[in-house]
């Protein structure tokens, strides 16, 4: 199997790619989003869990060979993809009827930006051209679990999790957990967790890095 490494931003995406494999249950409906979410698939191991991509196919398999591509098959992110055996072909609106009806138990999604309680922008930048919200905003309503994959900062170099977003929300519901290439966090009422560092950086660190308070251990 290809795997996408090389360069520095290869490899701290697939960093992301495996941890939030790492929260994946056997048996579950699991929506993957564009960028590093995409990487996931071939980072399961043994793990028995049906991939939903919006555009029609529920049992999406790992990244094919380069001999092993058929254009005819790809993903709603527009990359070549296998499909698993017993998978299923549908039209987009089945697909989002699946969604909206509280089929899906986790999406993996990346963001813009997210504030200390979880809740996500990553449709529209303010300013910019906008292409269009997607399935995000049925994403956020409808899966039972969100998890956000994402860089720990934008191309400027500013935090992508935040007091409080100055970009479009994609809805009232919130992620439940963030994952980047420094951090684990979680989302409470209460605010921002860390939960897990995954790079060298020590807690003041990642402070300096992060636009929104965060608890740690017993604080």
């Amino acid at each position: 199997m290809k795997k996408r490494e090389g360069s520095t931003l290869g490899l701290e995406r697939i960093k992301i790619a495996k941890r939030v494999a790492e929260e994946l249950s056997d048996g579950e409906v699991i929506n993957l989003g564009v960028g590093i979410p995409t990487l996931i698939p071939d980072y399961l191991g043994d793990k028995k869990v049906y991939l939903q991509s919006e555009n029609g196919l529920l049992g999406m398999g790992p990244t094919p060979d380069d001999e092993d591509i058929n254009m005819d098959l790809i993903s709603a992110s527009k990359k070549p993809i296998t499909m698993d055996t017993g998978a299923s072909l549908f039209d987009s609106s089945d697909s989002f009827v699946m969604i909206r009806g509280g089929h899906v138990d986790l999406a993996v999604m990346g963001a813009l930006q997210i504030d200390q309680y979880g809740e996500i922008a990553n449709w529209a930048v303010p300013g910019k051209t906008i292409l269009g919200v997607g399935g995000a905003m049925d994403l956020v309503a409808g899966a039972k679990r969100i998890i956000i994959a994402s860089r720990h900062l934008a191309k400027d170099s500013s935090p992508k999790l935040v007091k409080e977003l100055t970009f479009p929300s994609s809805g009232v519901r919130k992620a439940d957990m963030l994952v980047t290439e420094h951090a684990v966090f979680k989302f409470t009422d209460n605010g921002t967790e860390l939960i897990e560092i995954l790079s060298d950086m020590s807690v003041e660190e990642l402070r300096k890095i992060t636009g929104a308070d965060f608890t740690y251990g017993d604080e």
